[in-house]
């Protein structure tokens, strides 16, 4: 109904607020189910009748500088993401899962119909590969597979 997720918790939350308030009512005449639907209907269509949020905002301070740097964390990024693109199928497969998504060995193997003894070995074999990249570099960057800036 909503196309988000967190203005669709919102709505579910305001919904089981309005059931909690009405469910000794609710119980007796067994309607919970109706009245829950009900309720989160009608709390998206509050939200959605409001004309706007309360909520201000406000300039950015320019005077304080970000300590993040963006352009490092993007370039990093990309020469990982080339770094993974440079491994074998399942060595890849099996570090995404692994790590990306942190399913569990035997999840990984389940997932690749294979046995968890080969999703270890690949593990590793990928990780080797994905540190020597790493640190053949001479400042701790990439160097085979790198994205050129």
């Amino acid at each position: 109904m909503c196309g988000d997720w967190e203005l669709a918790s919102d709505v579910v939350q305001d919904g089981l607020v309005r059931v909690y308030v009405r469910w000794p009512r609710l119980v007796r005449n067994s309607g919970e189910l109706a009245y829950a639907r009900k309720a989160v209907v009608s709390a998206y269509l509050d939200h959605a009748r409001r004309r706007s949020s309360t909520e201000r905002p406000t300039e950015p301070d320019h005077t304080v500088a970000s300590s993040e740097d963006v352009a490092e964390a993007v370039t990093t990024r990309a020469a990982l993401m080339a770094a993974l693109a440079g491994l074998p199928p399942r060595q890849r497969a099996c570090v995404v899962l692994r790590y990306f998504e942190d399913l569990s060995v035997a999840d990984t193997a389940a997932l690749l119909r294979c046995t968890e003894g080969t999703v270890k070995s690949q593990t590793s074999r990928a990780l080797f590969s994905l540190r020597s990249t790493w640190e053949d570099s001479p400042a701790g960057e990439p160097t085979e597979g790198a994205v050129s800036w």
